[in-house]
């Protein structure tokens, strides 16, 4: 039975490289397949679905959706463009504006957001806008990883390793990802400059956008705040942070129901939840499930473990700049659902606790899809919006500035994750 599930779990991954839109159905169905065979026993499915990360995602969801909608990003991005100088700058600030905004908001939703801001300012300067939107999203797909809340696998990994909103600010005593991943960033600044640096033209914001409403800021803001809060609650339950998030978004939903007097905001809310990366979630959780059942993660964790002997320093540096590789091509989501137990199995073998190799999978992960196009779905959505707008983004054209980025900040979230955590 562990060979047969070995080999479904490969055809599963085969299948969700080849088909990336049929993702969440392919995990869905082995899943499925796991339980039927006996796997997973059925009695055990509940239990290994991660309600806690679902919750937060589909609550977070909701309230992105309707600051969205409240223009309050592009009243941000105007100020923005009121401190730039000329285009290079405009590129960097919107850069780390998306960054900032990342570290609280899906990166995907993050693109969405700021993207357009960046079109139609390129659009007037009559420049191409391929570097600022490629910009854009590489910076979205690091700043993910700074807080609790910012990505699907920050999510993943916070409640897998029991860790709240304040332990990804500070933990043990020890700076935490945040300034691991702002560091990070900072590195990448000359990087843009280098790149950007014969961008020279005047820019300015010419009108002011307006705000339409003000309480889905306020309850991104309270949310957060929450978070940070329950942080500091001893022996709080485990759907906490869940529960939190869709409190927030439900609250979010009544009070739009309320000012509108009808349900099409609600609608257009619920229907711009991402029910695919949930369904993927949720398979994933039940398949991870099934092979850490039948023995095929203890056993893999034993082969990393006589590879790497008790060289924690190789361990480490495996970890991480294998994550950027196989992260340039696979979506993180599920090789971090994948990677999350090997490596808790690994370090229980080994007698060490598991953060340092914890935090090199995240920083890995989410900087090696910033190497290609096709590497995370915040790369995916910004291309995509190039083409719409008439763009084509070449691989040679992404890598350009993913190359050097990701690079760096790696190098960067390498040497600080290992100095504070080793």
């Amino acid at each position: 039975m562990k060979i047969a599930a070995l080999i479904m779990f490969i055809i599963m991954y085969v299948l969700m490289i080849g088909l990336p839109k049929k993702r969440p159905y392919v995990a869905f169905i082995t899943a499925i397949i796991f339980v039927i065979l006996g796997i997973l026993p059925v009695g055990k499915v509940l239990a290994s679905v991660d309600w806690n990360v679902l919750m937060m995602i589909f609550g977070t969801m909701l309230i992105v959706d309707y600051f969205i909608d409240s223009k309050m990003p592009a009243k941000m991005a105007d100020w923005l463009l009121d401190l730039a100088p000329n285009v290079m700058m405009v590129t960097i600030y919107m850069s780390l504006f998306a960054g900032i905004v990342s570290a609280f908001i899906d990166n995907v939703a993050t693109v969405l957001m700021i993207a357009p801001v960046g079109l139609a300012i390129c659009k007037k300067l009559k420049i191409s806008p391929v570097p600022m939107l490629i910009s854009i999203a590489v910076s979205s797909n690091l700043q993910g990883a700074a807080t609790l809340v910012g990505d699907t696998t920050s999510i993943m990994l916070g409640a897998y390793a029991k860790m709240n909103f304040n332990d990804f600010i500070w933990m043990h005593g020890r700076p935490g990802m945040f300034f691991v991943v702002e560091l990070s960033a900072l590195a990448t600044i000359p990087i843009m400059m280098w790149l950007f640096r014969k961008d020279k033209q005047p820019v300015h914001a010419d009108e002011s956008t307006e705000v339409n409403d003000y309480v889905p800021t306020f309850m991104m803001i309270l949310h957060v705040v929450l978070l940070i809060i329950a942080s500091f609650i001893p022996n709080t339950p485990s759907i906490t942070n869940g529960v939190i998030c869709m409190v927030c978004g439900i609250i979010t939903i009544i009070w739009e129901i309320f000012i509108s007097r009808g349900t099409a905001s609600m609608k257009k809310s619920l229907k711009a939840v991402d029910y695919d990366t949930i369904l993927l979630l949720a398979g994933l959780f039940v398949v991870i499930a099934g092979i850490t059942e039948i023995g095929i993660i203890n056993d893999l964790a034993k082969w990393i473990v006589s590879v790497g002997g008790n060289n924690m320093f190789l361990l480490y540096t495996i970890v991480i700049w294998m994550s950027v590789l196989i992260s340039a091509f696979i979506d993180n989501i599920p090789y971090v659902a994948t990677m999350l137990p090997v490596l808790a199995s690994v370090t229980s073998v080994m007698g060490i606790e598991p953060y340092l190799l914890y935090f090199g999978l995240l920083v890995g992960a989410t900087l090696g899809g910033n190497l290609t196009p096709i590497g995370a779905s915040a790369n995916i959505t910004a291309v995509g919006m190039l083409r719409k707008s008439g763009y084509e983004t070449s691989f040679r054209d992404f890598a350009r500035i993913g190359l050097p980025f990701t690079l760096t900040a790696a190098l960067v979230g390498y040497i600080m994750v290992w100095v504070i955590w080793a």
